[in-house]
């Protein structure tokens, strides 16, 4: 068996460094056969910082990314980096050359201005608060106030990806489906929520159910919450529902939850548009 490469990615930021994160592992999953050992360096925005920052970087050395909006930090971070031949890219500096060209204006140099305390960020806190409050089924008598309704048999991702669409300024509540137990009868009547069904293979279903029952009870004996044959009876019940209500559905077997959500996020615009319409 070949043995898994590794190098080291080093990503310097002067803010929380989530850009250079997302950025650094979106390339490097294309690499399956090497593993990316990520350095973060966040809020670098004095020479002290940079000084440290430098030292691990020769201490270790590998790809350097970096979003530094200060020319003179950028410039001595570039600088080092080829004095100890560590390839390094601005990861924003093609996107300030791109907007300068067709905005014609200089950009005004300003370390984390996307996280400012504005109306966006107080939204995205509410959408949070919201979902945790409406996770699982709780609150129904405020479903109305929701902009997504999740709804699923047990094990199909509901609640994470609640919590990714809320971080994203969503409010989202979900209902599990339980055999046997109906649903709140207020979702019968909401106008203002997308409501989508989540649903996946059996087989996927099991395999999660399974491994929390273990991690939980390891003497578990199998019963309809792991058996295949019930477990398929359930998501065949919850397909027939969301068809029989016109929601759309989401497969999630093989969808990771950032997918999922921007899935989501895209029948949500839909939603909003044709209520715009219809008013």
């Amino acid at each position: 068996m070949a043995t898994r490469s590794f190098f080291h990615l080093h990503l310097v930021s002067d803010s929380t460094g989530e850009t250079l994160i997302m950025a650094g592992r979106a390339v490097a999953a294309q690499y399956p056969a090497v593993s990316a050992l990520e350095h973060i360096y966040p809020l670098v925005r004095s020479e002290r910082d940079l000084d440290r920052t430098i030292a691990e970087i020769e201490a270790n050395p590998g790809v350097v990314l970096y979003t530094l909006v200060e020319p003179e930090l950028a410039e001595r971070l570039e600088r080092s980096c080829r004095e100890m031949g560590a390839p390094v890219l601005s990861v924003l500096q093609p996107i300030f050359d791109l907007f300068k060209s067709y905005l014609g204006t200089e950009v005004m140099v300003k370390p984390g201005a996307q996280h400012v305390l504005n109306a966006d960020y107080f939204r995205r806190i509410d959408a949070l608060n919201y979902t945790m409050m409406h996770d699982d089924g709780l609150m129904p008598t405020d479903y109305e106030e929701a902009d997504v309704l999740l709804l699923g048999v047990s094990r199909t991702s509901k609640t994470p990806t609640s919590i990714y669409l809320a971080h994203r300024g969503v409010k989202t509540a979900n209902i599990p489906l339980v055999p046997g137990v109906p649903l709140p009868p207020e979702v019968e009547h909401l106008k203002n929520p997308l409501i989508v069904g989540l649903f996946a293979s059996p087989e996927r279903i099991v395999q999660i159910r399974e491994n929390r029952v273990l991690t939980l009870s390891p003497h578990h004996e199998v019963d309809t919450y792991t058996d295949r044959m019930a477990v398929a009876e359930e998501i065949a019940q919850s397909r027939r529902l969301f068809s029989q209500r016109g929601w759309p559905m989401i497969d999630v077997t093989r969808r990771s939850i950032e997918e999922t959500a921007a899935a989501i996020q895209g029948l949500l615009r839909a939603h909003r548009r044709a209520r715009i319409v219809e008013t």
